[in-house]
């Protein structure tokens, strides 16, 4: 149906694929520069959630530190301060400001807890 559209466009085959290209183009762009990076940050921020164990200190995306101290099912139970916990989805720790946090000076984690 495509190739009958083409042809009757007045057009020869050729030109018609090569007035595509661009178009082509900027879908490949797109998947590459968008889409693909996005699905990258997305597994690897299923693997960290997964990989999370008791005794692992992490931030929330609210800002909350916390250190893990259950993990049932999609909710990890923190303890943000001696014999007070708290309980959030998994969905709710971050990733990169758990990083930040770890990779922070040492100084700056003492004055935090």
């Amino acid at each position: 149906m495509l190739l009958t559209i083409l042809l009757q466009a007045g057009g020869s085959l050729v030109e018609s694929i090569i007035s595509f290209l661009p178009l082509l183009g900027i879908i490949i762009v797109f998947y590459f520069f968008f889409l693909r990076p996005q699905q990258k940050r997305e597994n690897e921020r299923t693997s960290f959630v997964e990989g999370l164990k008791k005794g692992d200190e992490v931030v929330t995306s609210s800002g909350i530190i916390g250190r893990v101290n259950k993990i049932e099912g999609h909710t990890v139970s923190l303890q943000v301060d001696t014999k007070t916990y708290i309980k959030v989805t998994k969905g709710a720790i971050s990733k990169e400001m758990s990083e930040a946090y770890a990779n922070s000076p040492a100084e700056l984690n003492e004055k935090a807890s």
